[in-house]
């Protein structure tokens, strides 16, 4: 339909992973129904069956999609020495895993109540806790322990806190990424 505010991206099933994220961030995830998105589609409800059966299964379907390279810097973080070398490129990596997933994670921090309630609620949680294991270390003292969770979240918190804040969208991300590393950086340094 083109009255959408975003580019039409080439298939269909990614058109309606599109306007579903863009009605669950406009309404909420609960207050958007299948209806509603085959409509601002244009299709029948039976055109969107065709790719995806309930709201769920388009919510799975995006994070399964945008959080592929995610999946990707875990892996990689995996097979590296932990040094702190590594664990500041796995931020800078994740920083940039970030931009091309911030309409999902802005859904996720929007809708946490409905989040926690389906499936990626947990997966999400699972990547967070193989992220956390990669930028801290495992006898890491509790306040060390803290600022590596601080460092990640840092980056999940602050493209929220400075969406709307004057200033260039890549200034702020390398603003926050600075931070981010600071927090892990200080966290490796100091001993246990």
């Amino acid at each position: 339909m083109g009255s959408t505010q975003h580019p039409r991206r080439g298939n269909t099933r990614q058109r309606i992973q599109d306007i579903a994220l863009e009605l669950f961030a406009e309404q909420g995830y609960e207050k958007t129904s299948l209806r509603e998105i085959a409509e601002r589609l244009d299709v029948t409800k039976a055109a969107l069956y065709y790719h995806f059966k309930t709201k769920e299964d388009i919510l799975i379907s995006l994070f399964e999609d945008l959080s592929r390279p995610l999946d990707d810097l875990i892996a990689w973080g995996r097979t590296q020495p932990h040094t702190l070398e590594t664990k500041q490129e796995i931020l800078r990596r994740y920083s940039e895993a970030l931009k091309s997933a911030a309409p999902l994670f802005r859904f996720m921090q929007e809708n946490q109540a409905a989040v926690r309630e389906l499936s990626i609620g947990h997966t999400f949680k699972e990547r967070m806790i193989d992220m956390l294991d990669l930028i801290q270390d495992p006898d890491a003292s509790l306040k060390n322990r803290v600022r590596c969770v601080s460092a990640l979240f840092t980056m999940h918190a602050g493209t929220f806190a400075l969406k709307d804040i004057e200033g260039d969208p890549e200034e702020k991300r390398e603003a926050i990424l600075e931070v981010s590393i600071e927090l892990m950086s200080q966290a490796h340094r100091v001993t246990p």
